[in-house]
């Protein structure tokens, strides 16, 4: 995602210059919000023919999962992390493909979309990913369960931006959708975004804890209409993350909000997607769904550490007949 800078920042060739007017939000339509329902037995349904409706082969597999690669939003989020693991990572993230690879693809060097990291290791992140325009993105707001007092995950926010992340990916109050507090969701939500200043937001619904999916929906276009950059499904942290049918309410209701206003927000899929057969189910959704211009870096992210190295795996048996062996692909 583009950030609003007085410097320009170096870019990697895959990345687009794209000059999306980033979402400015509205003010909150109680109207629009109460009036969204979900019919649950056809959006399960829809969902369920996915992966069998979309299937792409040999050549074509392997561009969209080069594709893929570019929209990883690499991840280390655990309680024993360390600076070496994180350096190792952003190393991963700048060279994630073997090169012998991308030259048997004629493909120039790709990088992944980010590298998301706690708090506590932006700096560690953004000195090892200097130079190379991928983007630092970290968790907030008292993540997982973003139930630490508001000050202080308004606090948390700025700090991790004077660290210098260049995106927030923050978490909901569940409680609010879940009460149908509409109004206090939304002030969370813009209250987060004025914090992130110039960085750009991605708002985690934690959607397998709210309960139905009309809350999802609802939940998303509030989000949206505060401001919200991205919206995210999970933290990774809840027992049921990203999901097909969560994902076509997501994603409809940023479809309807670009209908009604002329602006695009961003899309991220996060826990649960490690296999490269499933990266390319979630594509075709967004091709479906929300066209082209979505299956770029700056509108569509996933939230994975495990996926790349299955891909990575799939490219190499394209390229050679032969798969390798799992180790050979750690991620730090």
């Amino acid at each position: 995602m583009e950030t609003q800078s007085s410097e320009s920042p170096v870019r990697t060739p895959h990345l687009p210059q794209v000059t999306e007017p980033r979402n400015p939000g509205m003010e909150l339509d109680l109207d629009w919000v109460r009036a969204v329902q979900a019919n649950t037995s056809a959006i399960e349904r829809r969902a369920a023919t996915l992966p069998g409706r979309r299937s792409v082969k040999k050549d074509y597999q392997a561009a969209w999962l080069l594709k893929a690669i570019t929209m990883i939003d690499l991840t280390t989020l655990s309680g024993d992390d360390t600076v070496g693991r994180v350096r190792r990572l952003c190393a991963k993230a700048r060279q994630p493909v073997a090169p012998a690879v991308l030259q048997a693809l004629d493909m120039p060097p790709i990088t992944t979309g980010a590298v998301c990291v706690y708090h506590d290791m932006i700096e560690t992140a953004v000195d090892a990913l200097k130079g190379t325009g991928i983007p630092v993105a970290a968790v907030s707001t008292g993540f997982p369960a973003g139930l630490s007092p508001f000050h202080l995950r308004v606090a948390e926010i700025e700090e991790s931006v004077k660290a210098g992340a260049e995106e927030i990916d923050i978490v909901i109050s569940r409680r609010h959708v879940l009460s149908g507090d509409w109004q206090a969701l939304y002030d969370e939500m813009k209250a987060f975004r004025v914090a992130c200043g110039d960085a750009h937001v991605k708002a985690i619904l934690a959607t397998g804890e709210l309960g139905s999916l009309r809350n999802v929906a609802r939940a998303s276009l509030v989000c949206v209409m505060a401001g919200a950059d991205f919206i995210k499904t999970s933290t990774g942290k809840e027992s049921v993350n990203a999901t097909l049918p969560v994902s076509l309410v997501m994603i409809r209701a940023i479809r309807d909000y670009y209908d009604r206003t002329g602006y695009r927000v961003g899309y991220k899929p996060a826990g649960g997607i490690s296999k490269a057969k499933d990266a390319l189910v979630y594509l075709s959704l967004i091709k479906d769904e929300l066209g082209d211009r979505w299956l770029q870096p700056d509108l569509y992210r996933f939230g994975a550490s495990s996926l790349l190295g299955d891909i990575e795996r799939q490219l190499e048996h394209y390229v050679t007949g032969a798969y390798s062996a799992g180790y050979r692909h750690s991620m730090g």
